[in-house]
This record gives structure tokens, C-alpha cells and sequence, in this order.
């Protein structure tokens, strides 16, 4: 048996190793949170190890800590693959990649986070009738004004090149944020929009890819309408039409199931009984 130690950040971890005269091994792998001293351990057992970045845990023991990213779970392995594809590619390609997402420092979302040009495409798309028949005419589908303006969103994001990303902030006009900014997920959009893309991905099972490239022809047109027009969006009214039809459309944060303290000084502390 032998033991080694190692910081690594806030874990302390300890590695004990147990080998039989047949050659089977066992491995016991601790890792310490050194400020409140709770211990997560790790069992290896060469039996049940059969790759060792995919499942390689006989057992994992310890009080819950909250989510764990996981990579060595079977189910990450395209997570993994592609951590392995950024570290092939040359330093000078992902660093251009990532000078060119401007994450700013605030929460809400503001009229300068927003390629005014770009959402306004997507709204005239969405919004203007000519334009509106003849998007939805391209998914084969019936479809509101509002989902449009959430497939549009998602069309970019499935078809887009990196440097339309350098705005994230405008992709929150499609379903809205979980905690209401800039505006209450829109539920009922948020539910057509994922049967739309069930469908399309159902038909291409089959072999019909019509409603698949019904979503490239979409960020086509979405784009020539931002090169041809002048599609400005008035963000303010954007984001006060969005506020105004929130009830109509399901909208809902994640709060809106909190249930309500009945003294000022109540905990948020859920009660046993």
C-alpha cells in the first residue's frame, strides 16, 4: 500500500493503493474540502474497471455537495471529445474566438448588449406580414409571429459562424430568462418551438430533410433582410411588447413557484411538517 498527497485548489487528496498477488488492484482516492472538512472518497476496483475515463468508479461516498461535473460519466464522452478537438486546434484560432464574445458586466440585459441591426432582422422577419408568410412558409408550418421570432433565433444559433455570437445577449429573444430578464420565459412559445424542432428531427429520421433545411433557408433570409433593409429595432419597445403579452404566452420564472413567507423574518428554511 502506498499513499501520496497533493493540493489541488481547495481539495486535499489522498490515494491508497492495494494490490493482490494475482494482480487484481484496488484504489481508494480522497478528496477534502479543507475549509468545513467534509471528505468525498472515490473506490476503483480493476474488476469493474474497463475504461478509465468512461465509468471507472466502483463507488463514489460522501454527503451531496451540490452538482458535480461529471466527465468521467459514460454519458460525457461527446463533452470529452470535445475538449480533446479545442486542444488540437492552434492557440491563435480559439483565442480569436473568444475575443470575439463580449460578455458585459451586468445581469440585465441592455440596449448596448444588443446587435440592434441583427434583432431587428429577426423581428421584421417574425413581425412584418410579407416577410412573416413567407418565413413560415419556409418551415411548412402555421406558425404565430412570436415562435418565428424564437426559430429564427435558433436557426442562427444551429447555422450561425462564430462571429454572429459576439452579442449573446440577443439570443435571450427567443425564450426569455429563467429569472425574468429581460423578459418571463414565454411558455407556450418555449413548448411550440421544441415541437417544431421534434418534428423536423422526426421527418429527417425518415428521410425528409425539407423542414431541417426549411431552418437554414430561414437564417438565410433573416440575414438578407439584415444586409438589404434598414431592420433597427427600437429595443425599448422590443422588450415592452415582449412585457405586455407575457401573460397571453405562459410567461414564468423560476420564482413564481416560491412559496410566499408569511412574517418578514422567516427563513426561507422549508418546514419539516
Amino acid at each position: 500500500m502506498g499513499q501520496s498527497w497533493a493540493r489541488d485548489g481547495f481539495q486535499l487528496y489522498l490515494h491508497s493503493f492495494v494490490v493482490t498477488q494475482s494482480g487484481e488492484w484496488a484504489v481508494v482516492q480522497q478528496g477534502m474540502n479543507p475549509q468545513n472538512r467534509v471528505a468525498r472518497r472515490y473506490h476503483w476496483h480493476s474488476v469493474t474497471v474497463r475504461d478509465f475515463v468512461s465509468d471507472p468508479h466502483t463507488a463514489i461516498v460522501g454527503k451531496p455537495q451540490g452538482e458535480i461535473r461529471n466527465l468521467v460519466n459514460a454519458r460525457a464522452e461527446k463533452a470529452r471529445d470535445a475538449l480533446l478537438a479545442i486542444t488540437r486546434e492552434p492557440l491563435e484560432s480559439i483565442l480569436s474566438d473568444v475575443h470575439k464574445l463580449s460578455m458585459p458586466m451586468h445581469h440585465d440585459v441592455r440596449a448596448k448588449d444588443v446587435d440592434t441591426k441583427r434583432l431587428g432582422a429577426v423581428l421584421a422577419v417574425a413581425h412584418e406580414k410579407d416577410l412573416r408568410d413567407f418565413a413560415s412558409l419556409l418551415l411548412v408550418e402555421g406558425l404565430g409571429p412570436r415562435t418565428l421570432q424564437s426559430l429564427a433565433l435558433i436557426a442562427e444559433v444551429v447555422h450561425g459562424a462564430p462571429s454572429r455570437f459576439s452579442d449573446p445577449a440577443r439570443f435571450s429573444f427567443a425564450h426569455g430568462g429563467k429569472d425574468g430578464h429581460p423578459f418571463l420565459v414565454p411558455l407556450k412559445v418555449y413548448d411550440e418551438s421544441l415541437a417544431v424542432l421534434r418534428r423536423s428531427l422526426e421527418a429527417a429520421r425518415l428521410g425528409h430533410t425539407e423542414k431541417l433545411e426549411g431552418f437554414r433557408r430561414l437564417d438565410r433570409l433573416t440575414r438578407d433582410v439584415e444586409e438589404r433593409r434598414e431592420p433597427l429595432a427600437d429595443f425599448d419597445a422590443a422588450l415592452a411588447h415582449e412585457r405586455a403579452i407575457s401573460a397571453s404566452v405562459g410567461g414564468r420564472t423560476v420564482f413564481d413557484d416560491r412559496m410566499p413567507y408569511k412574517r418578514s423574518d422567516q427563513t426561507p428554511q422549508l418546514n419539516l411538517f
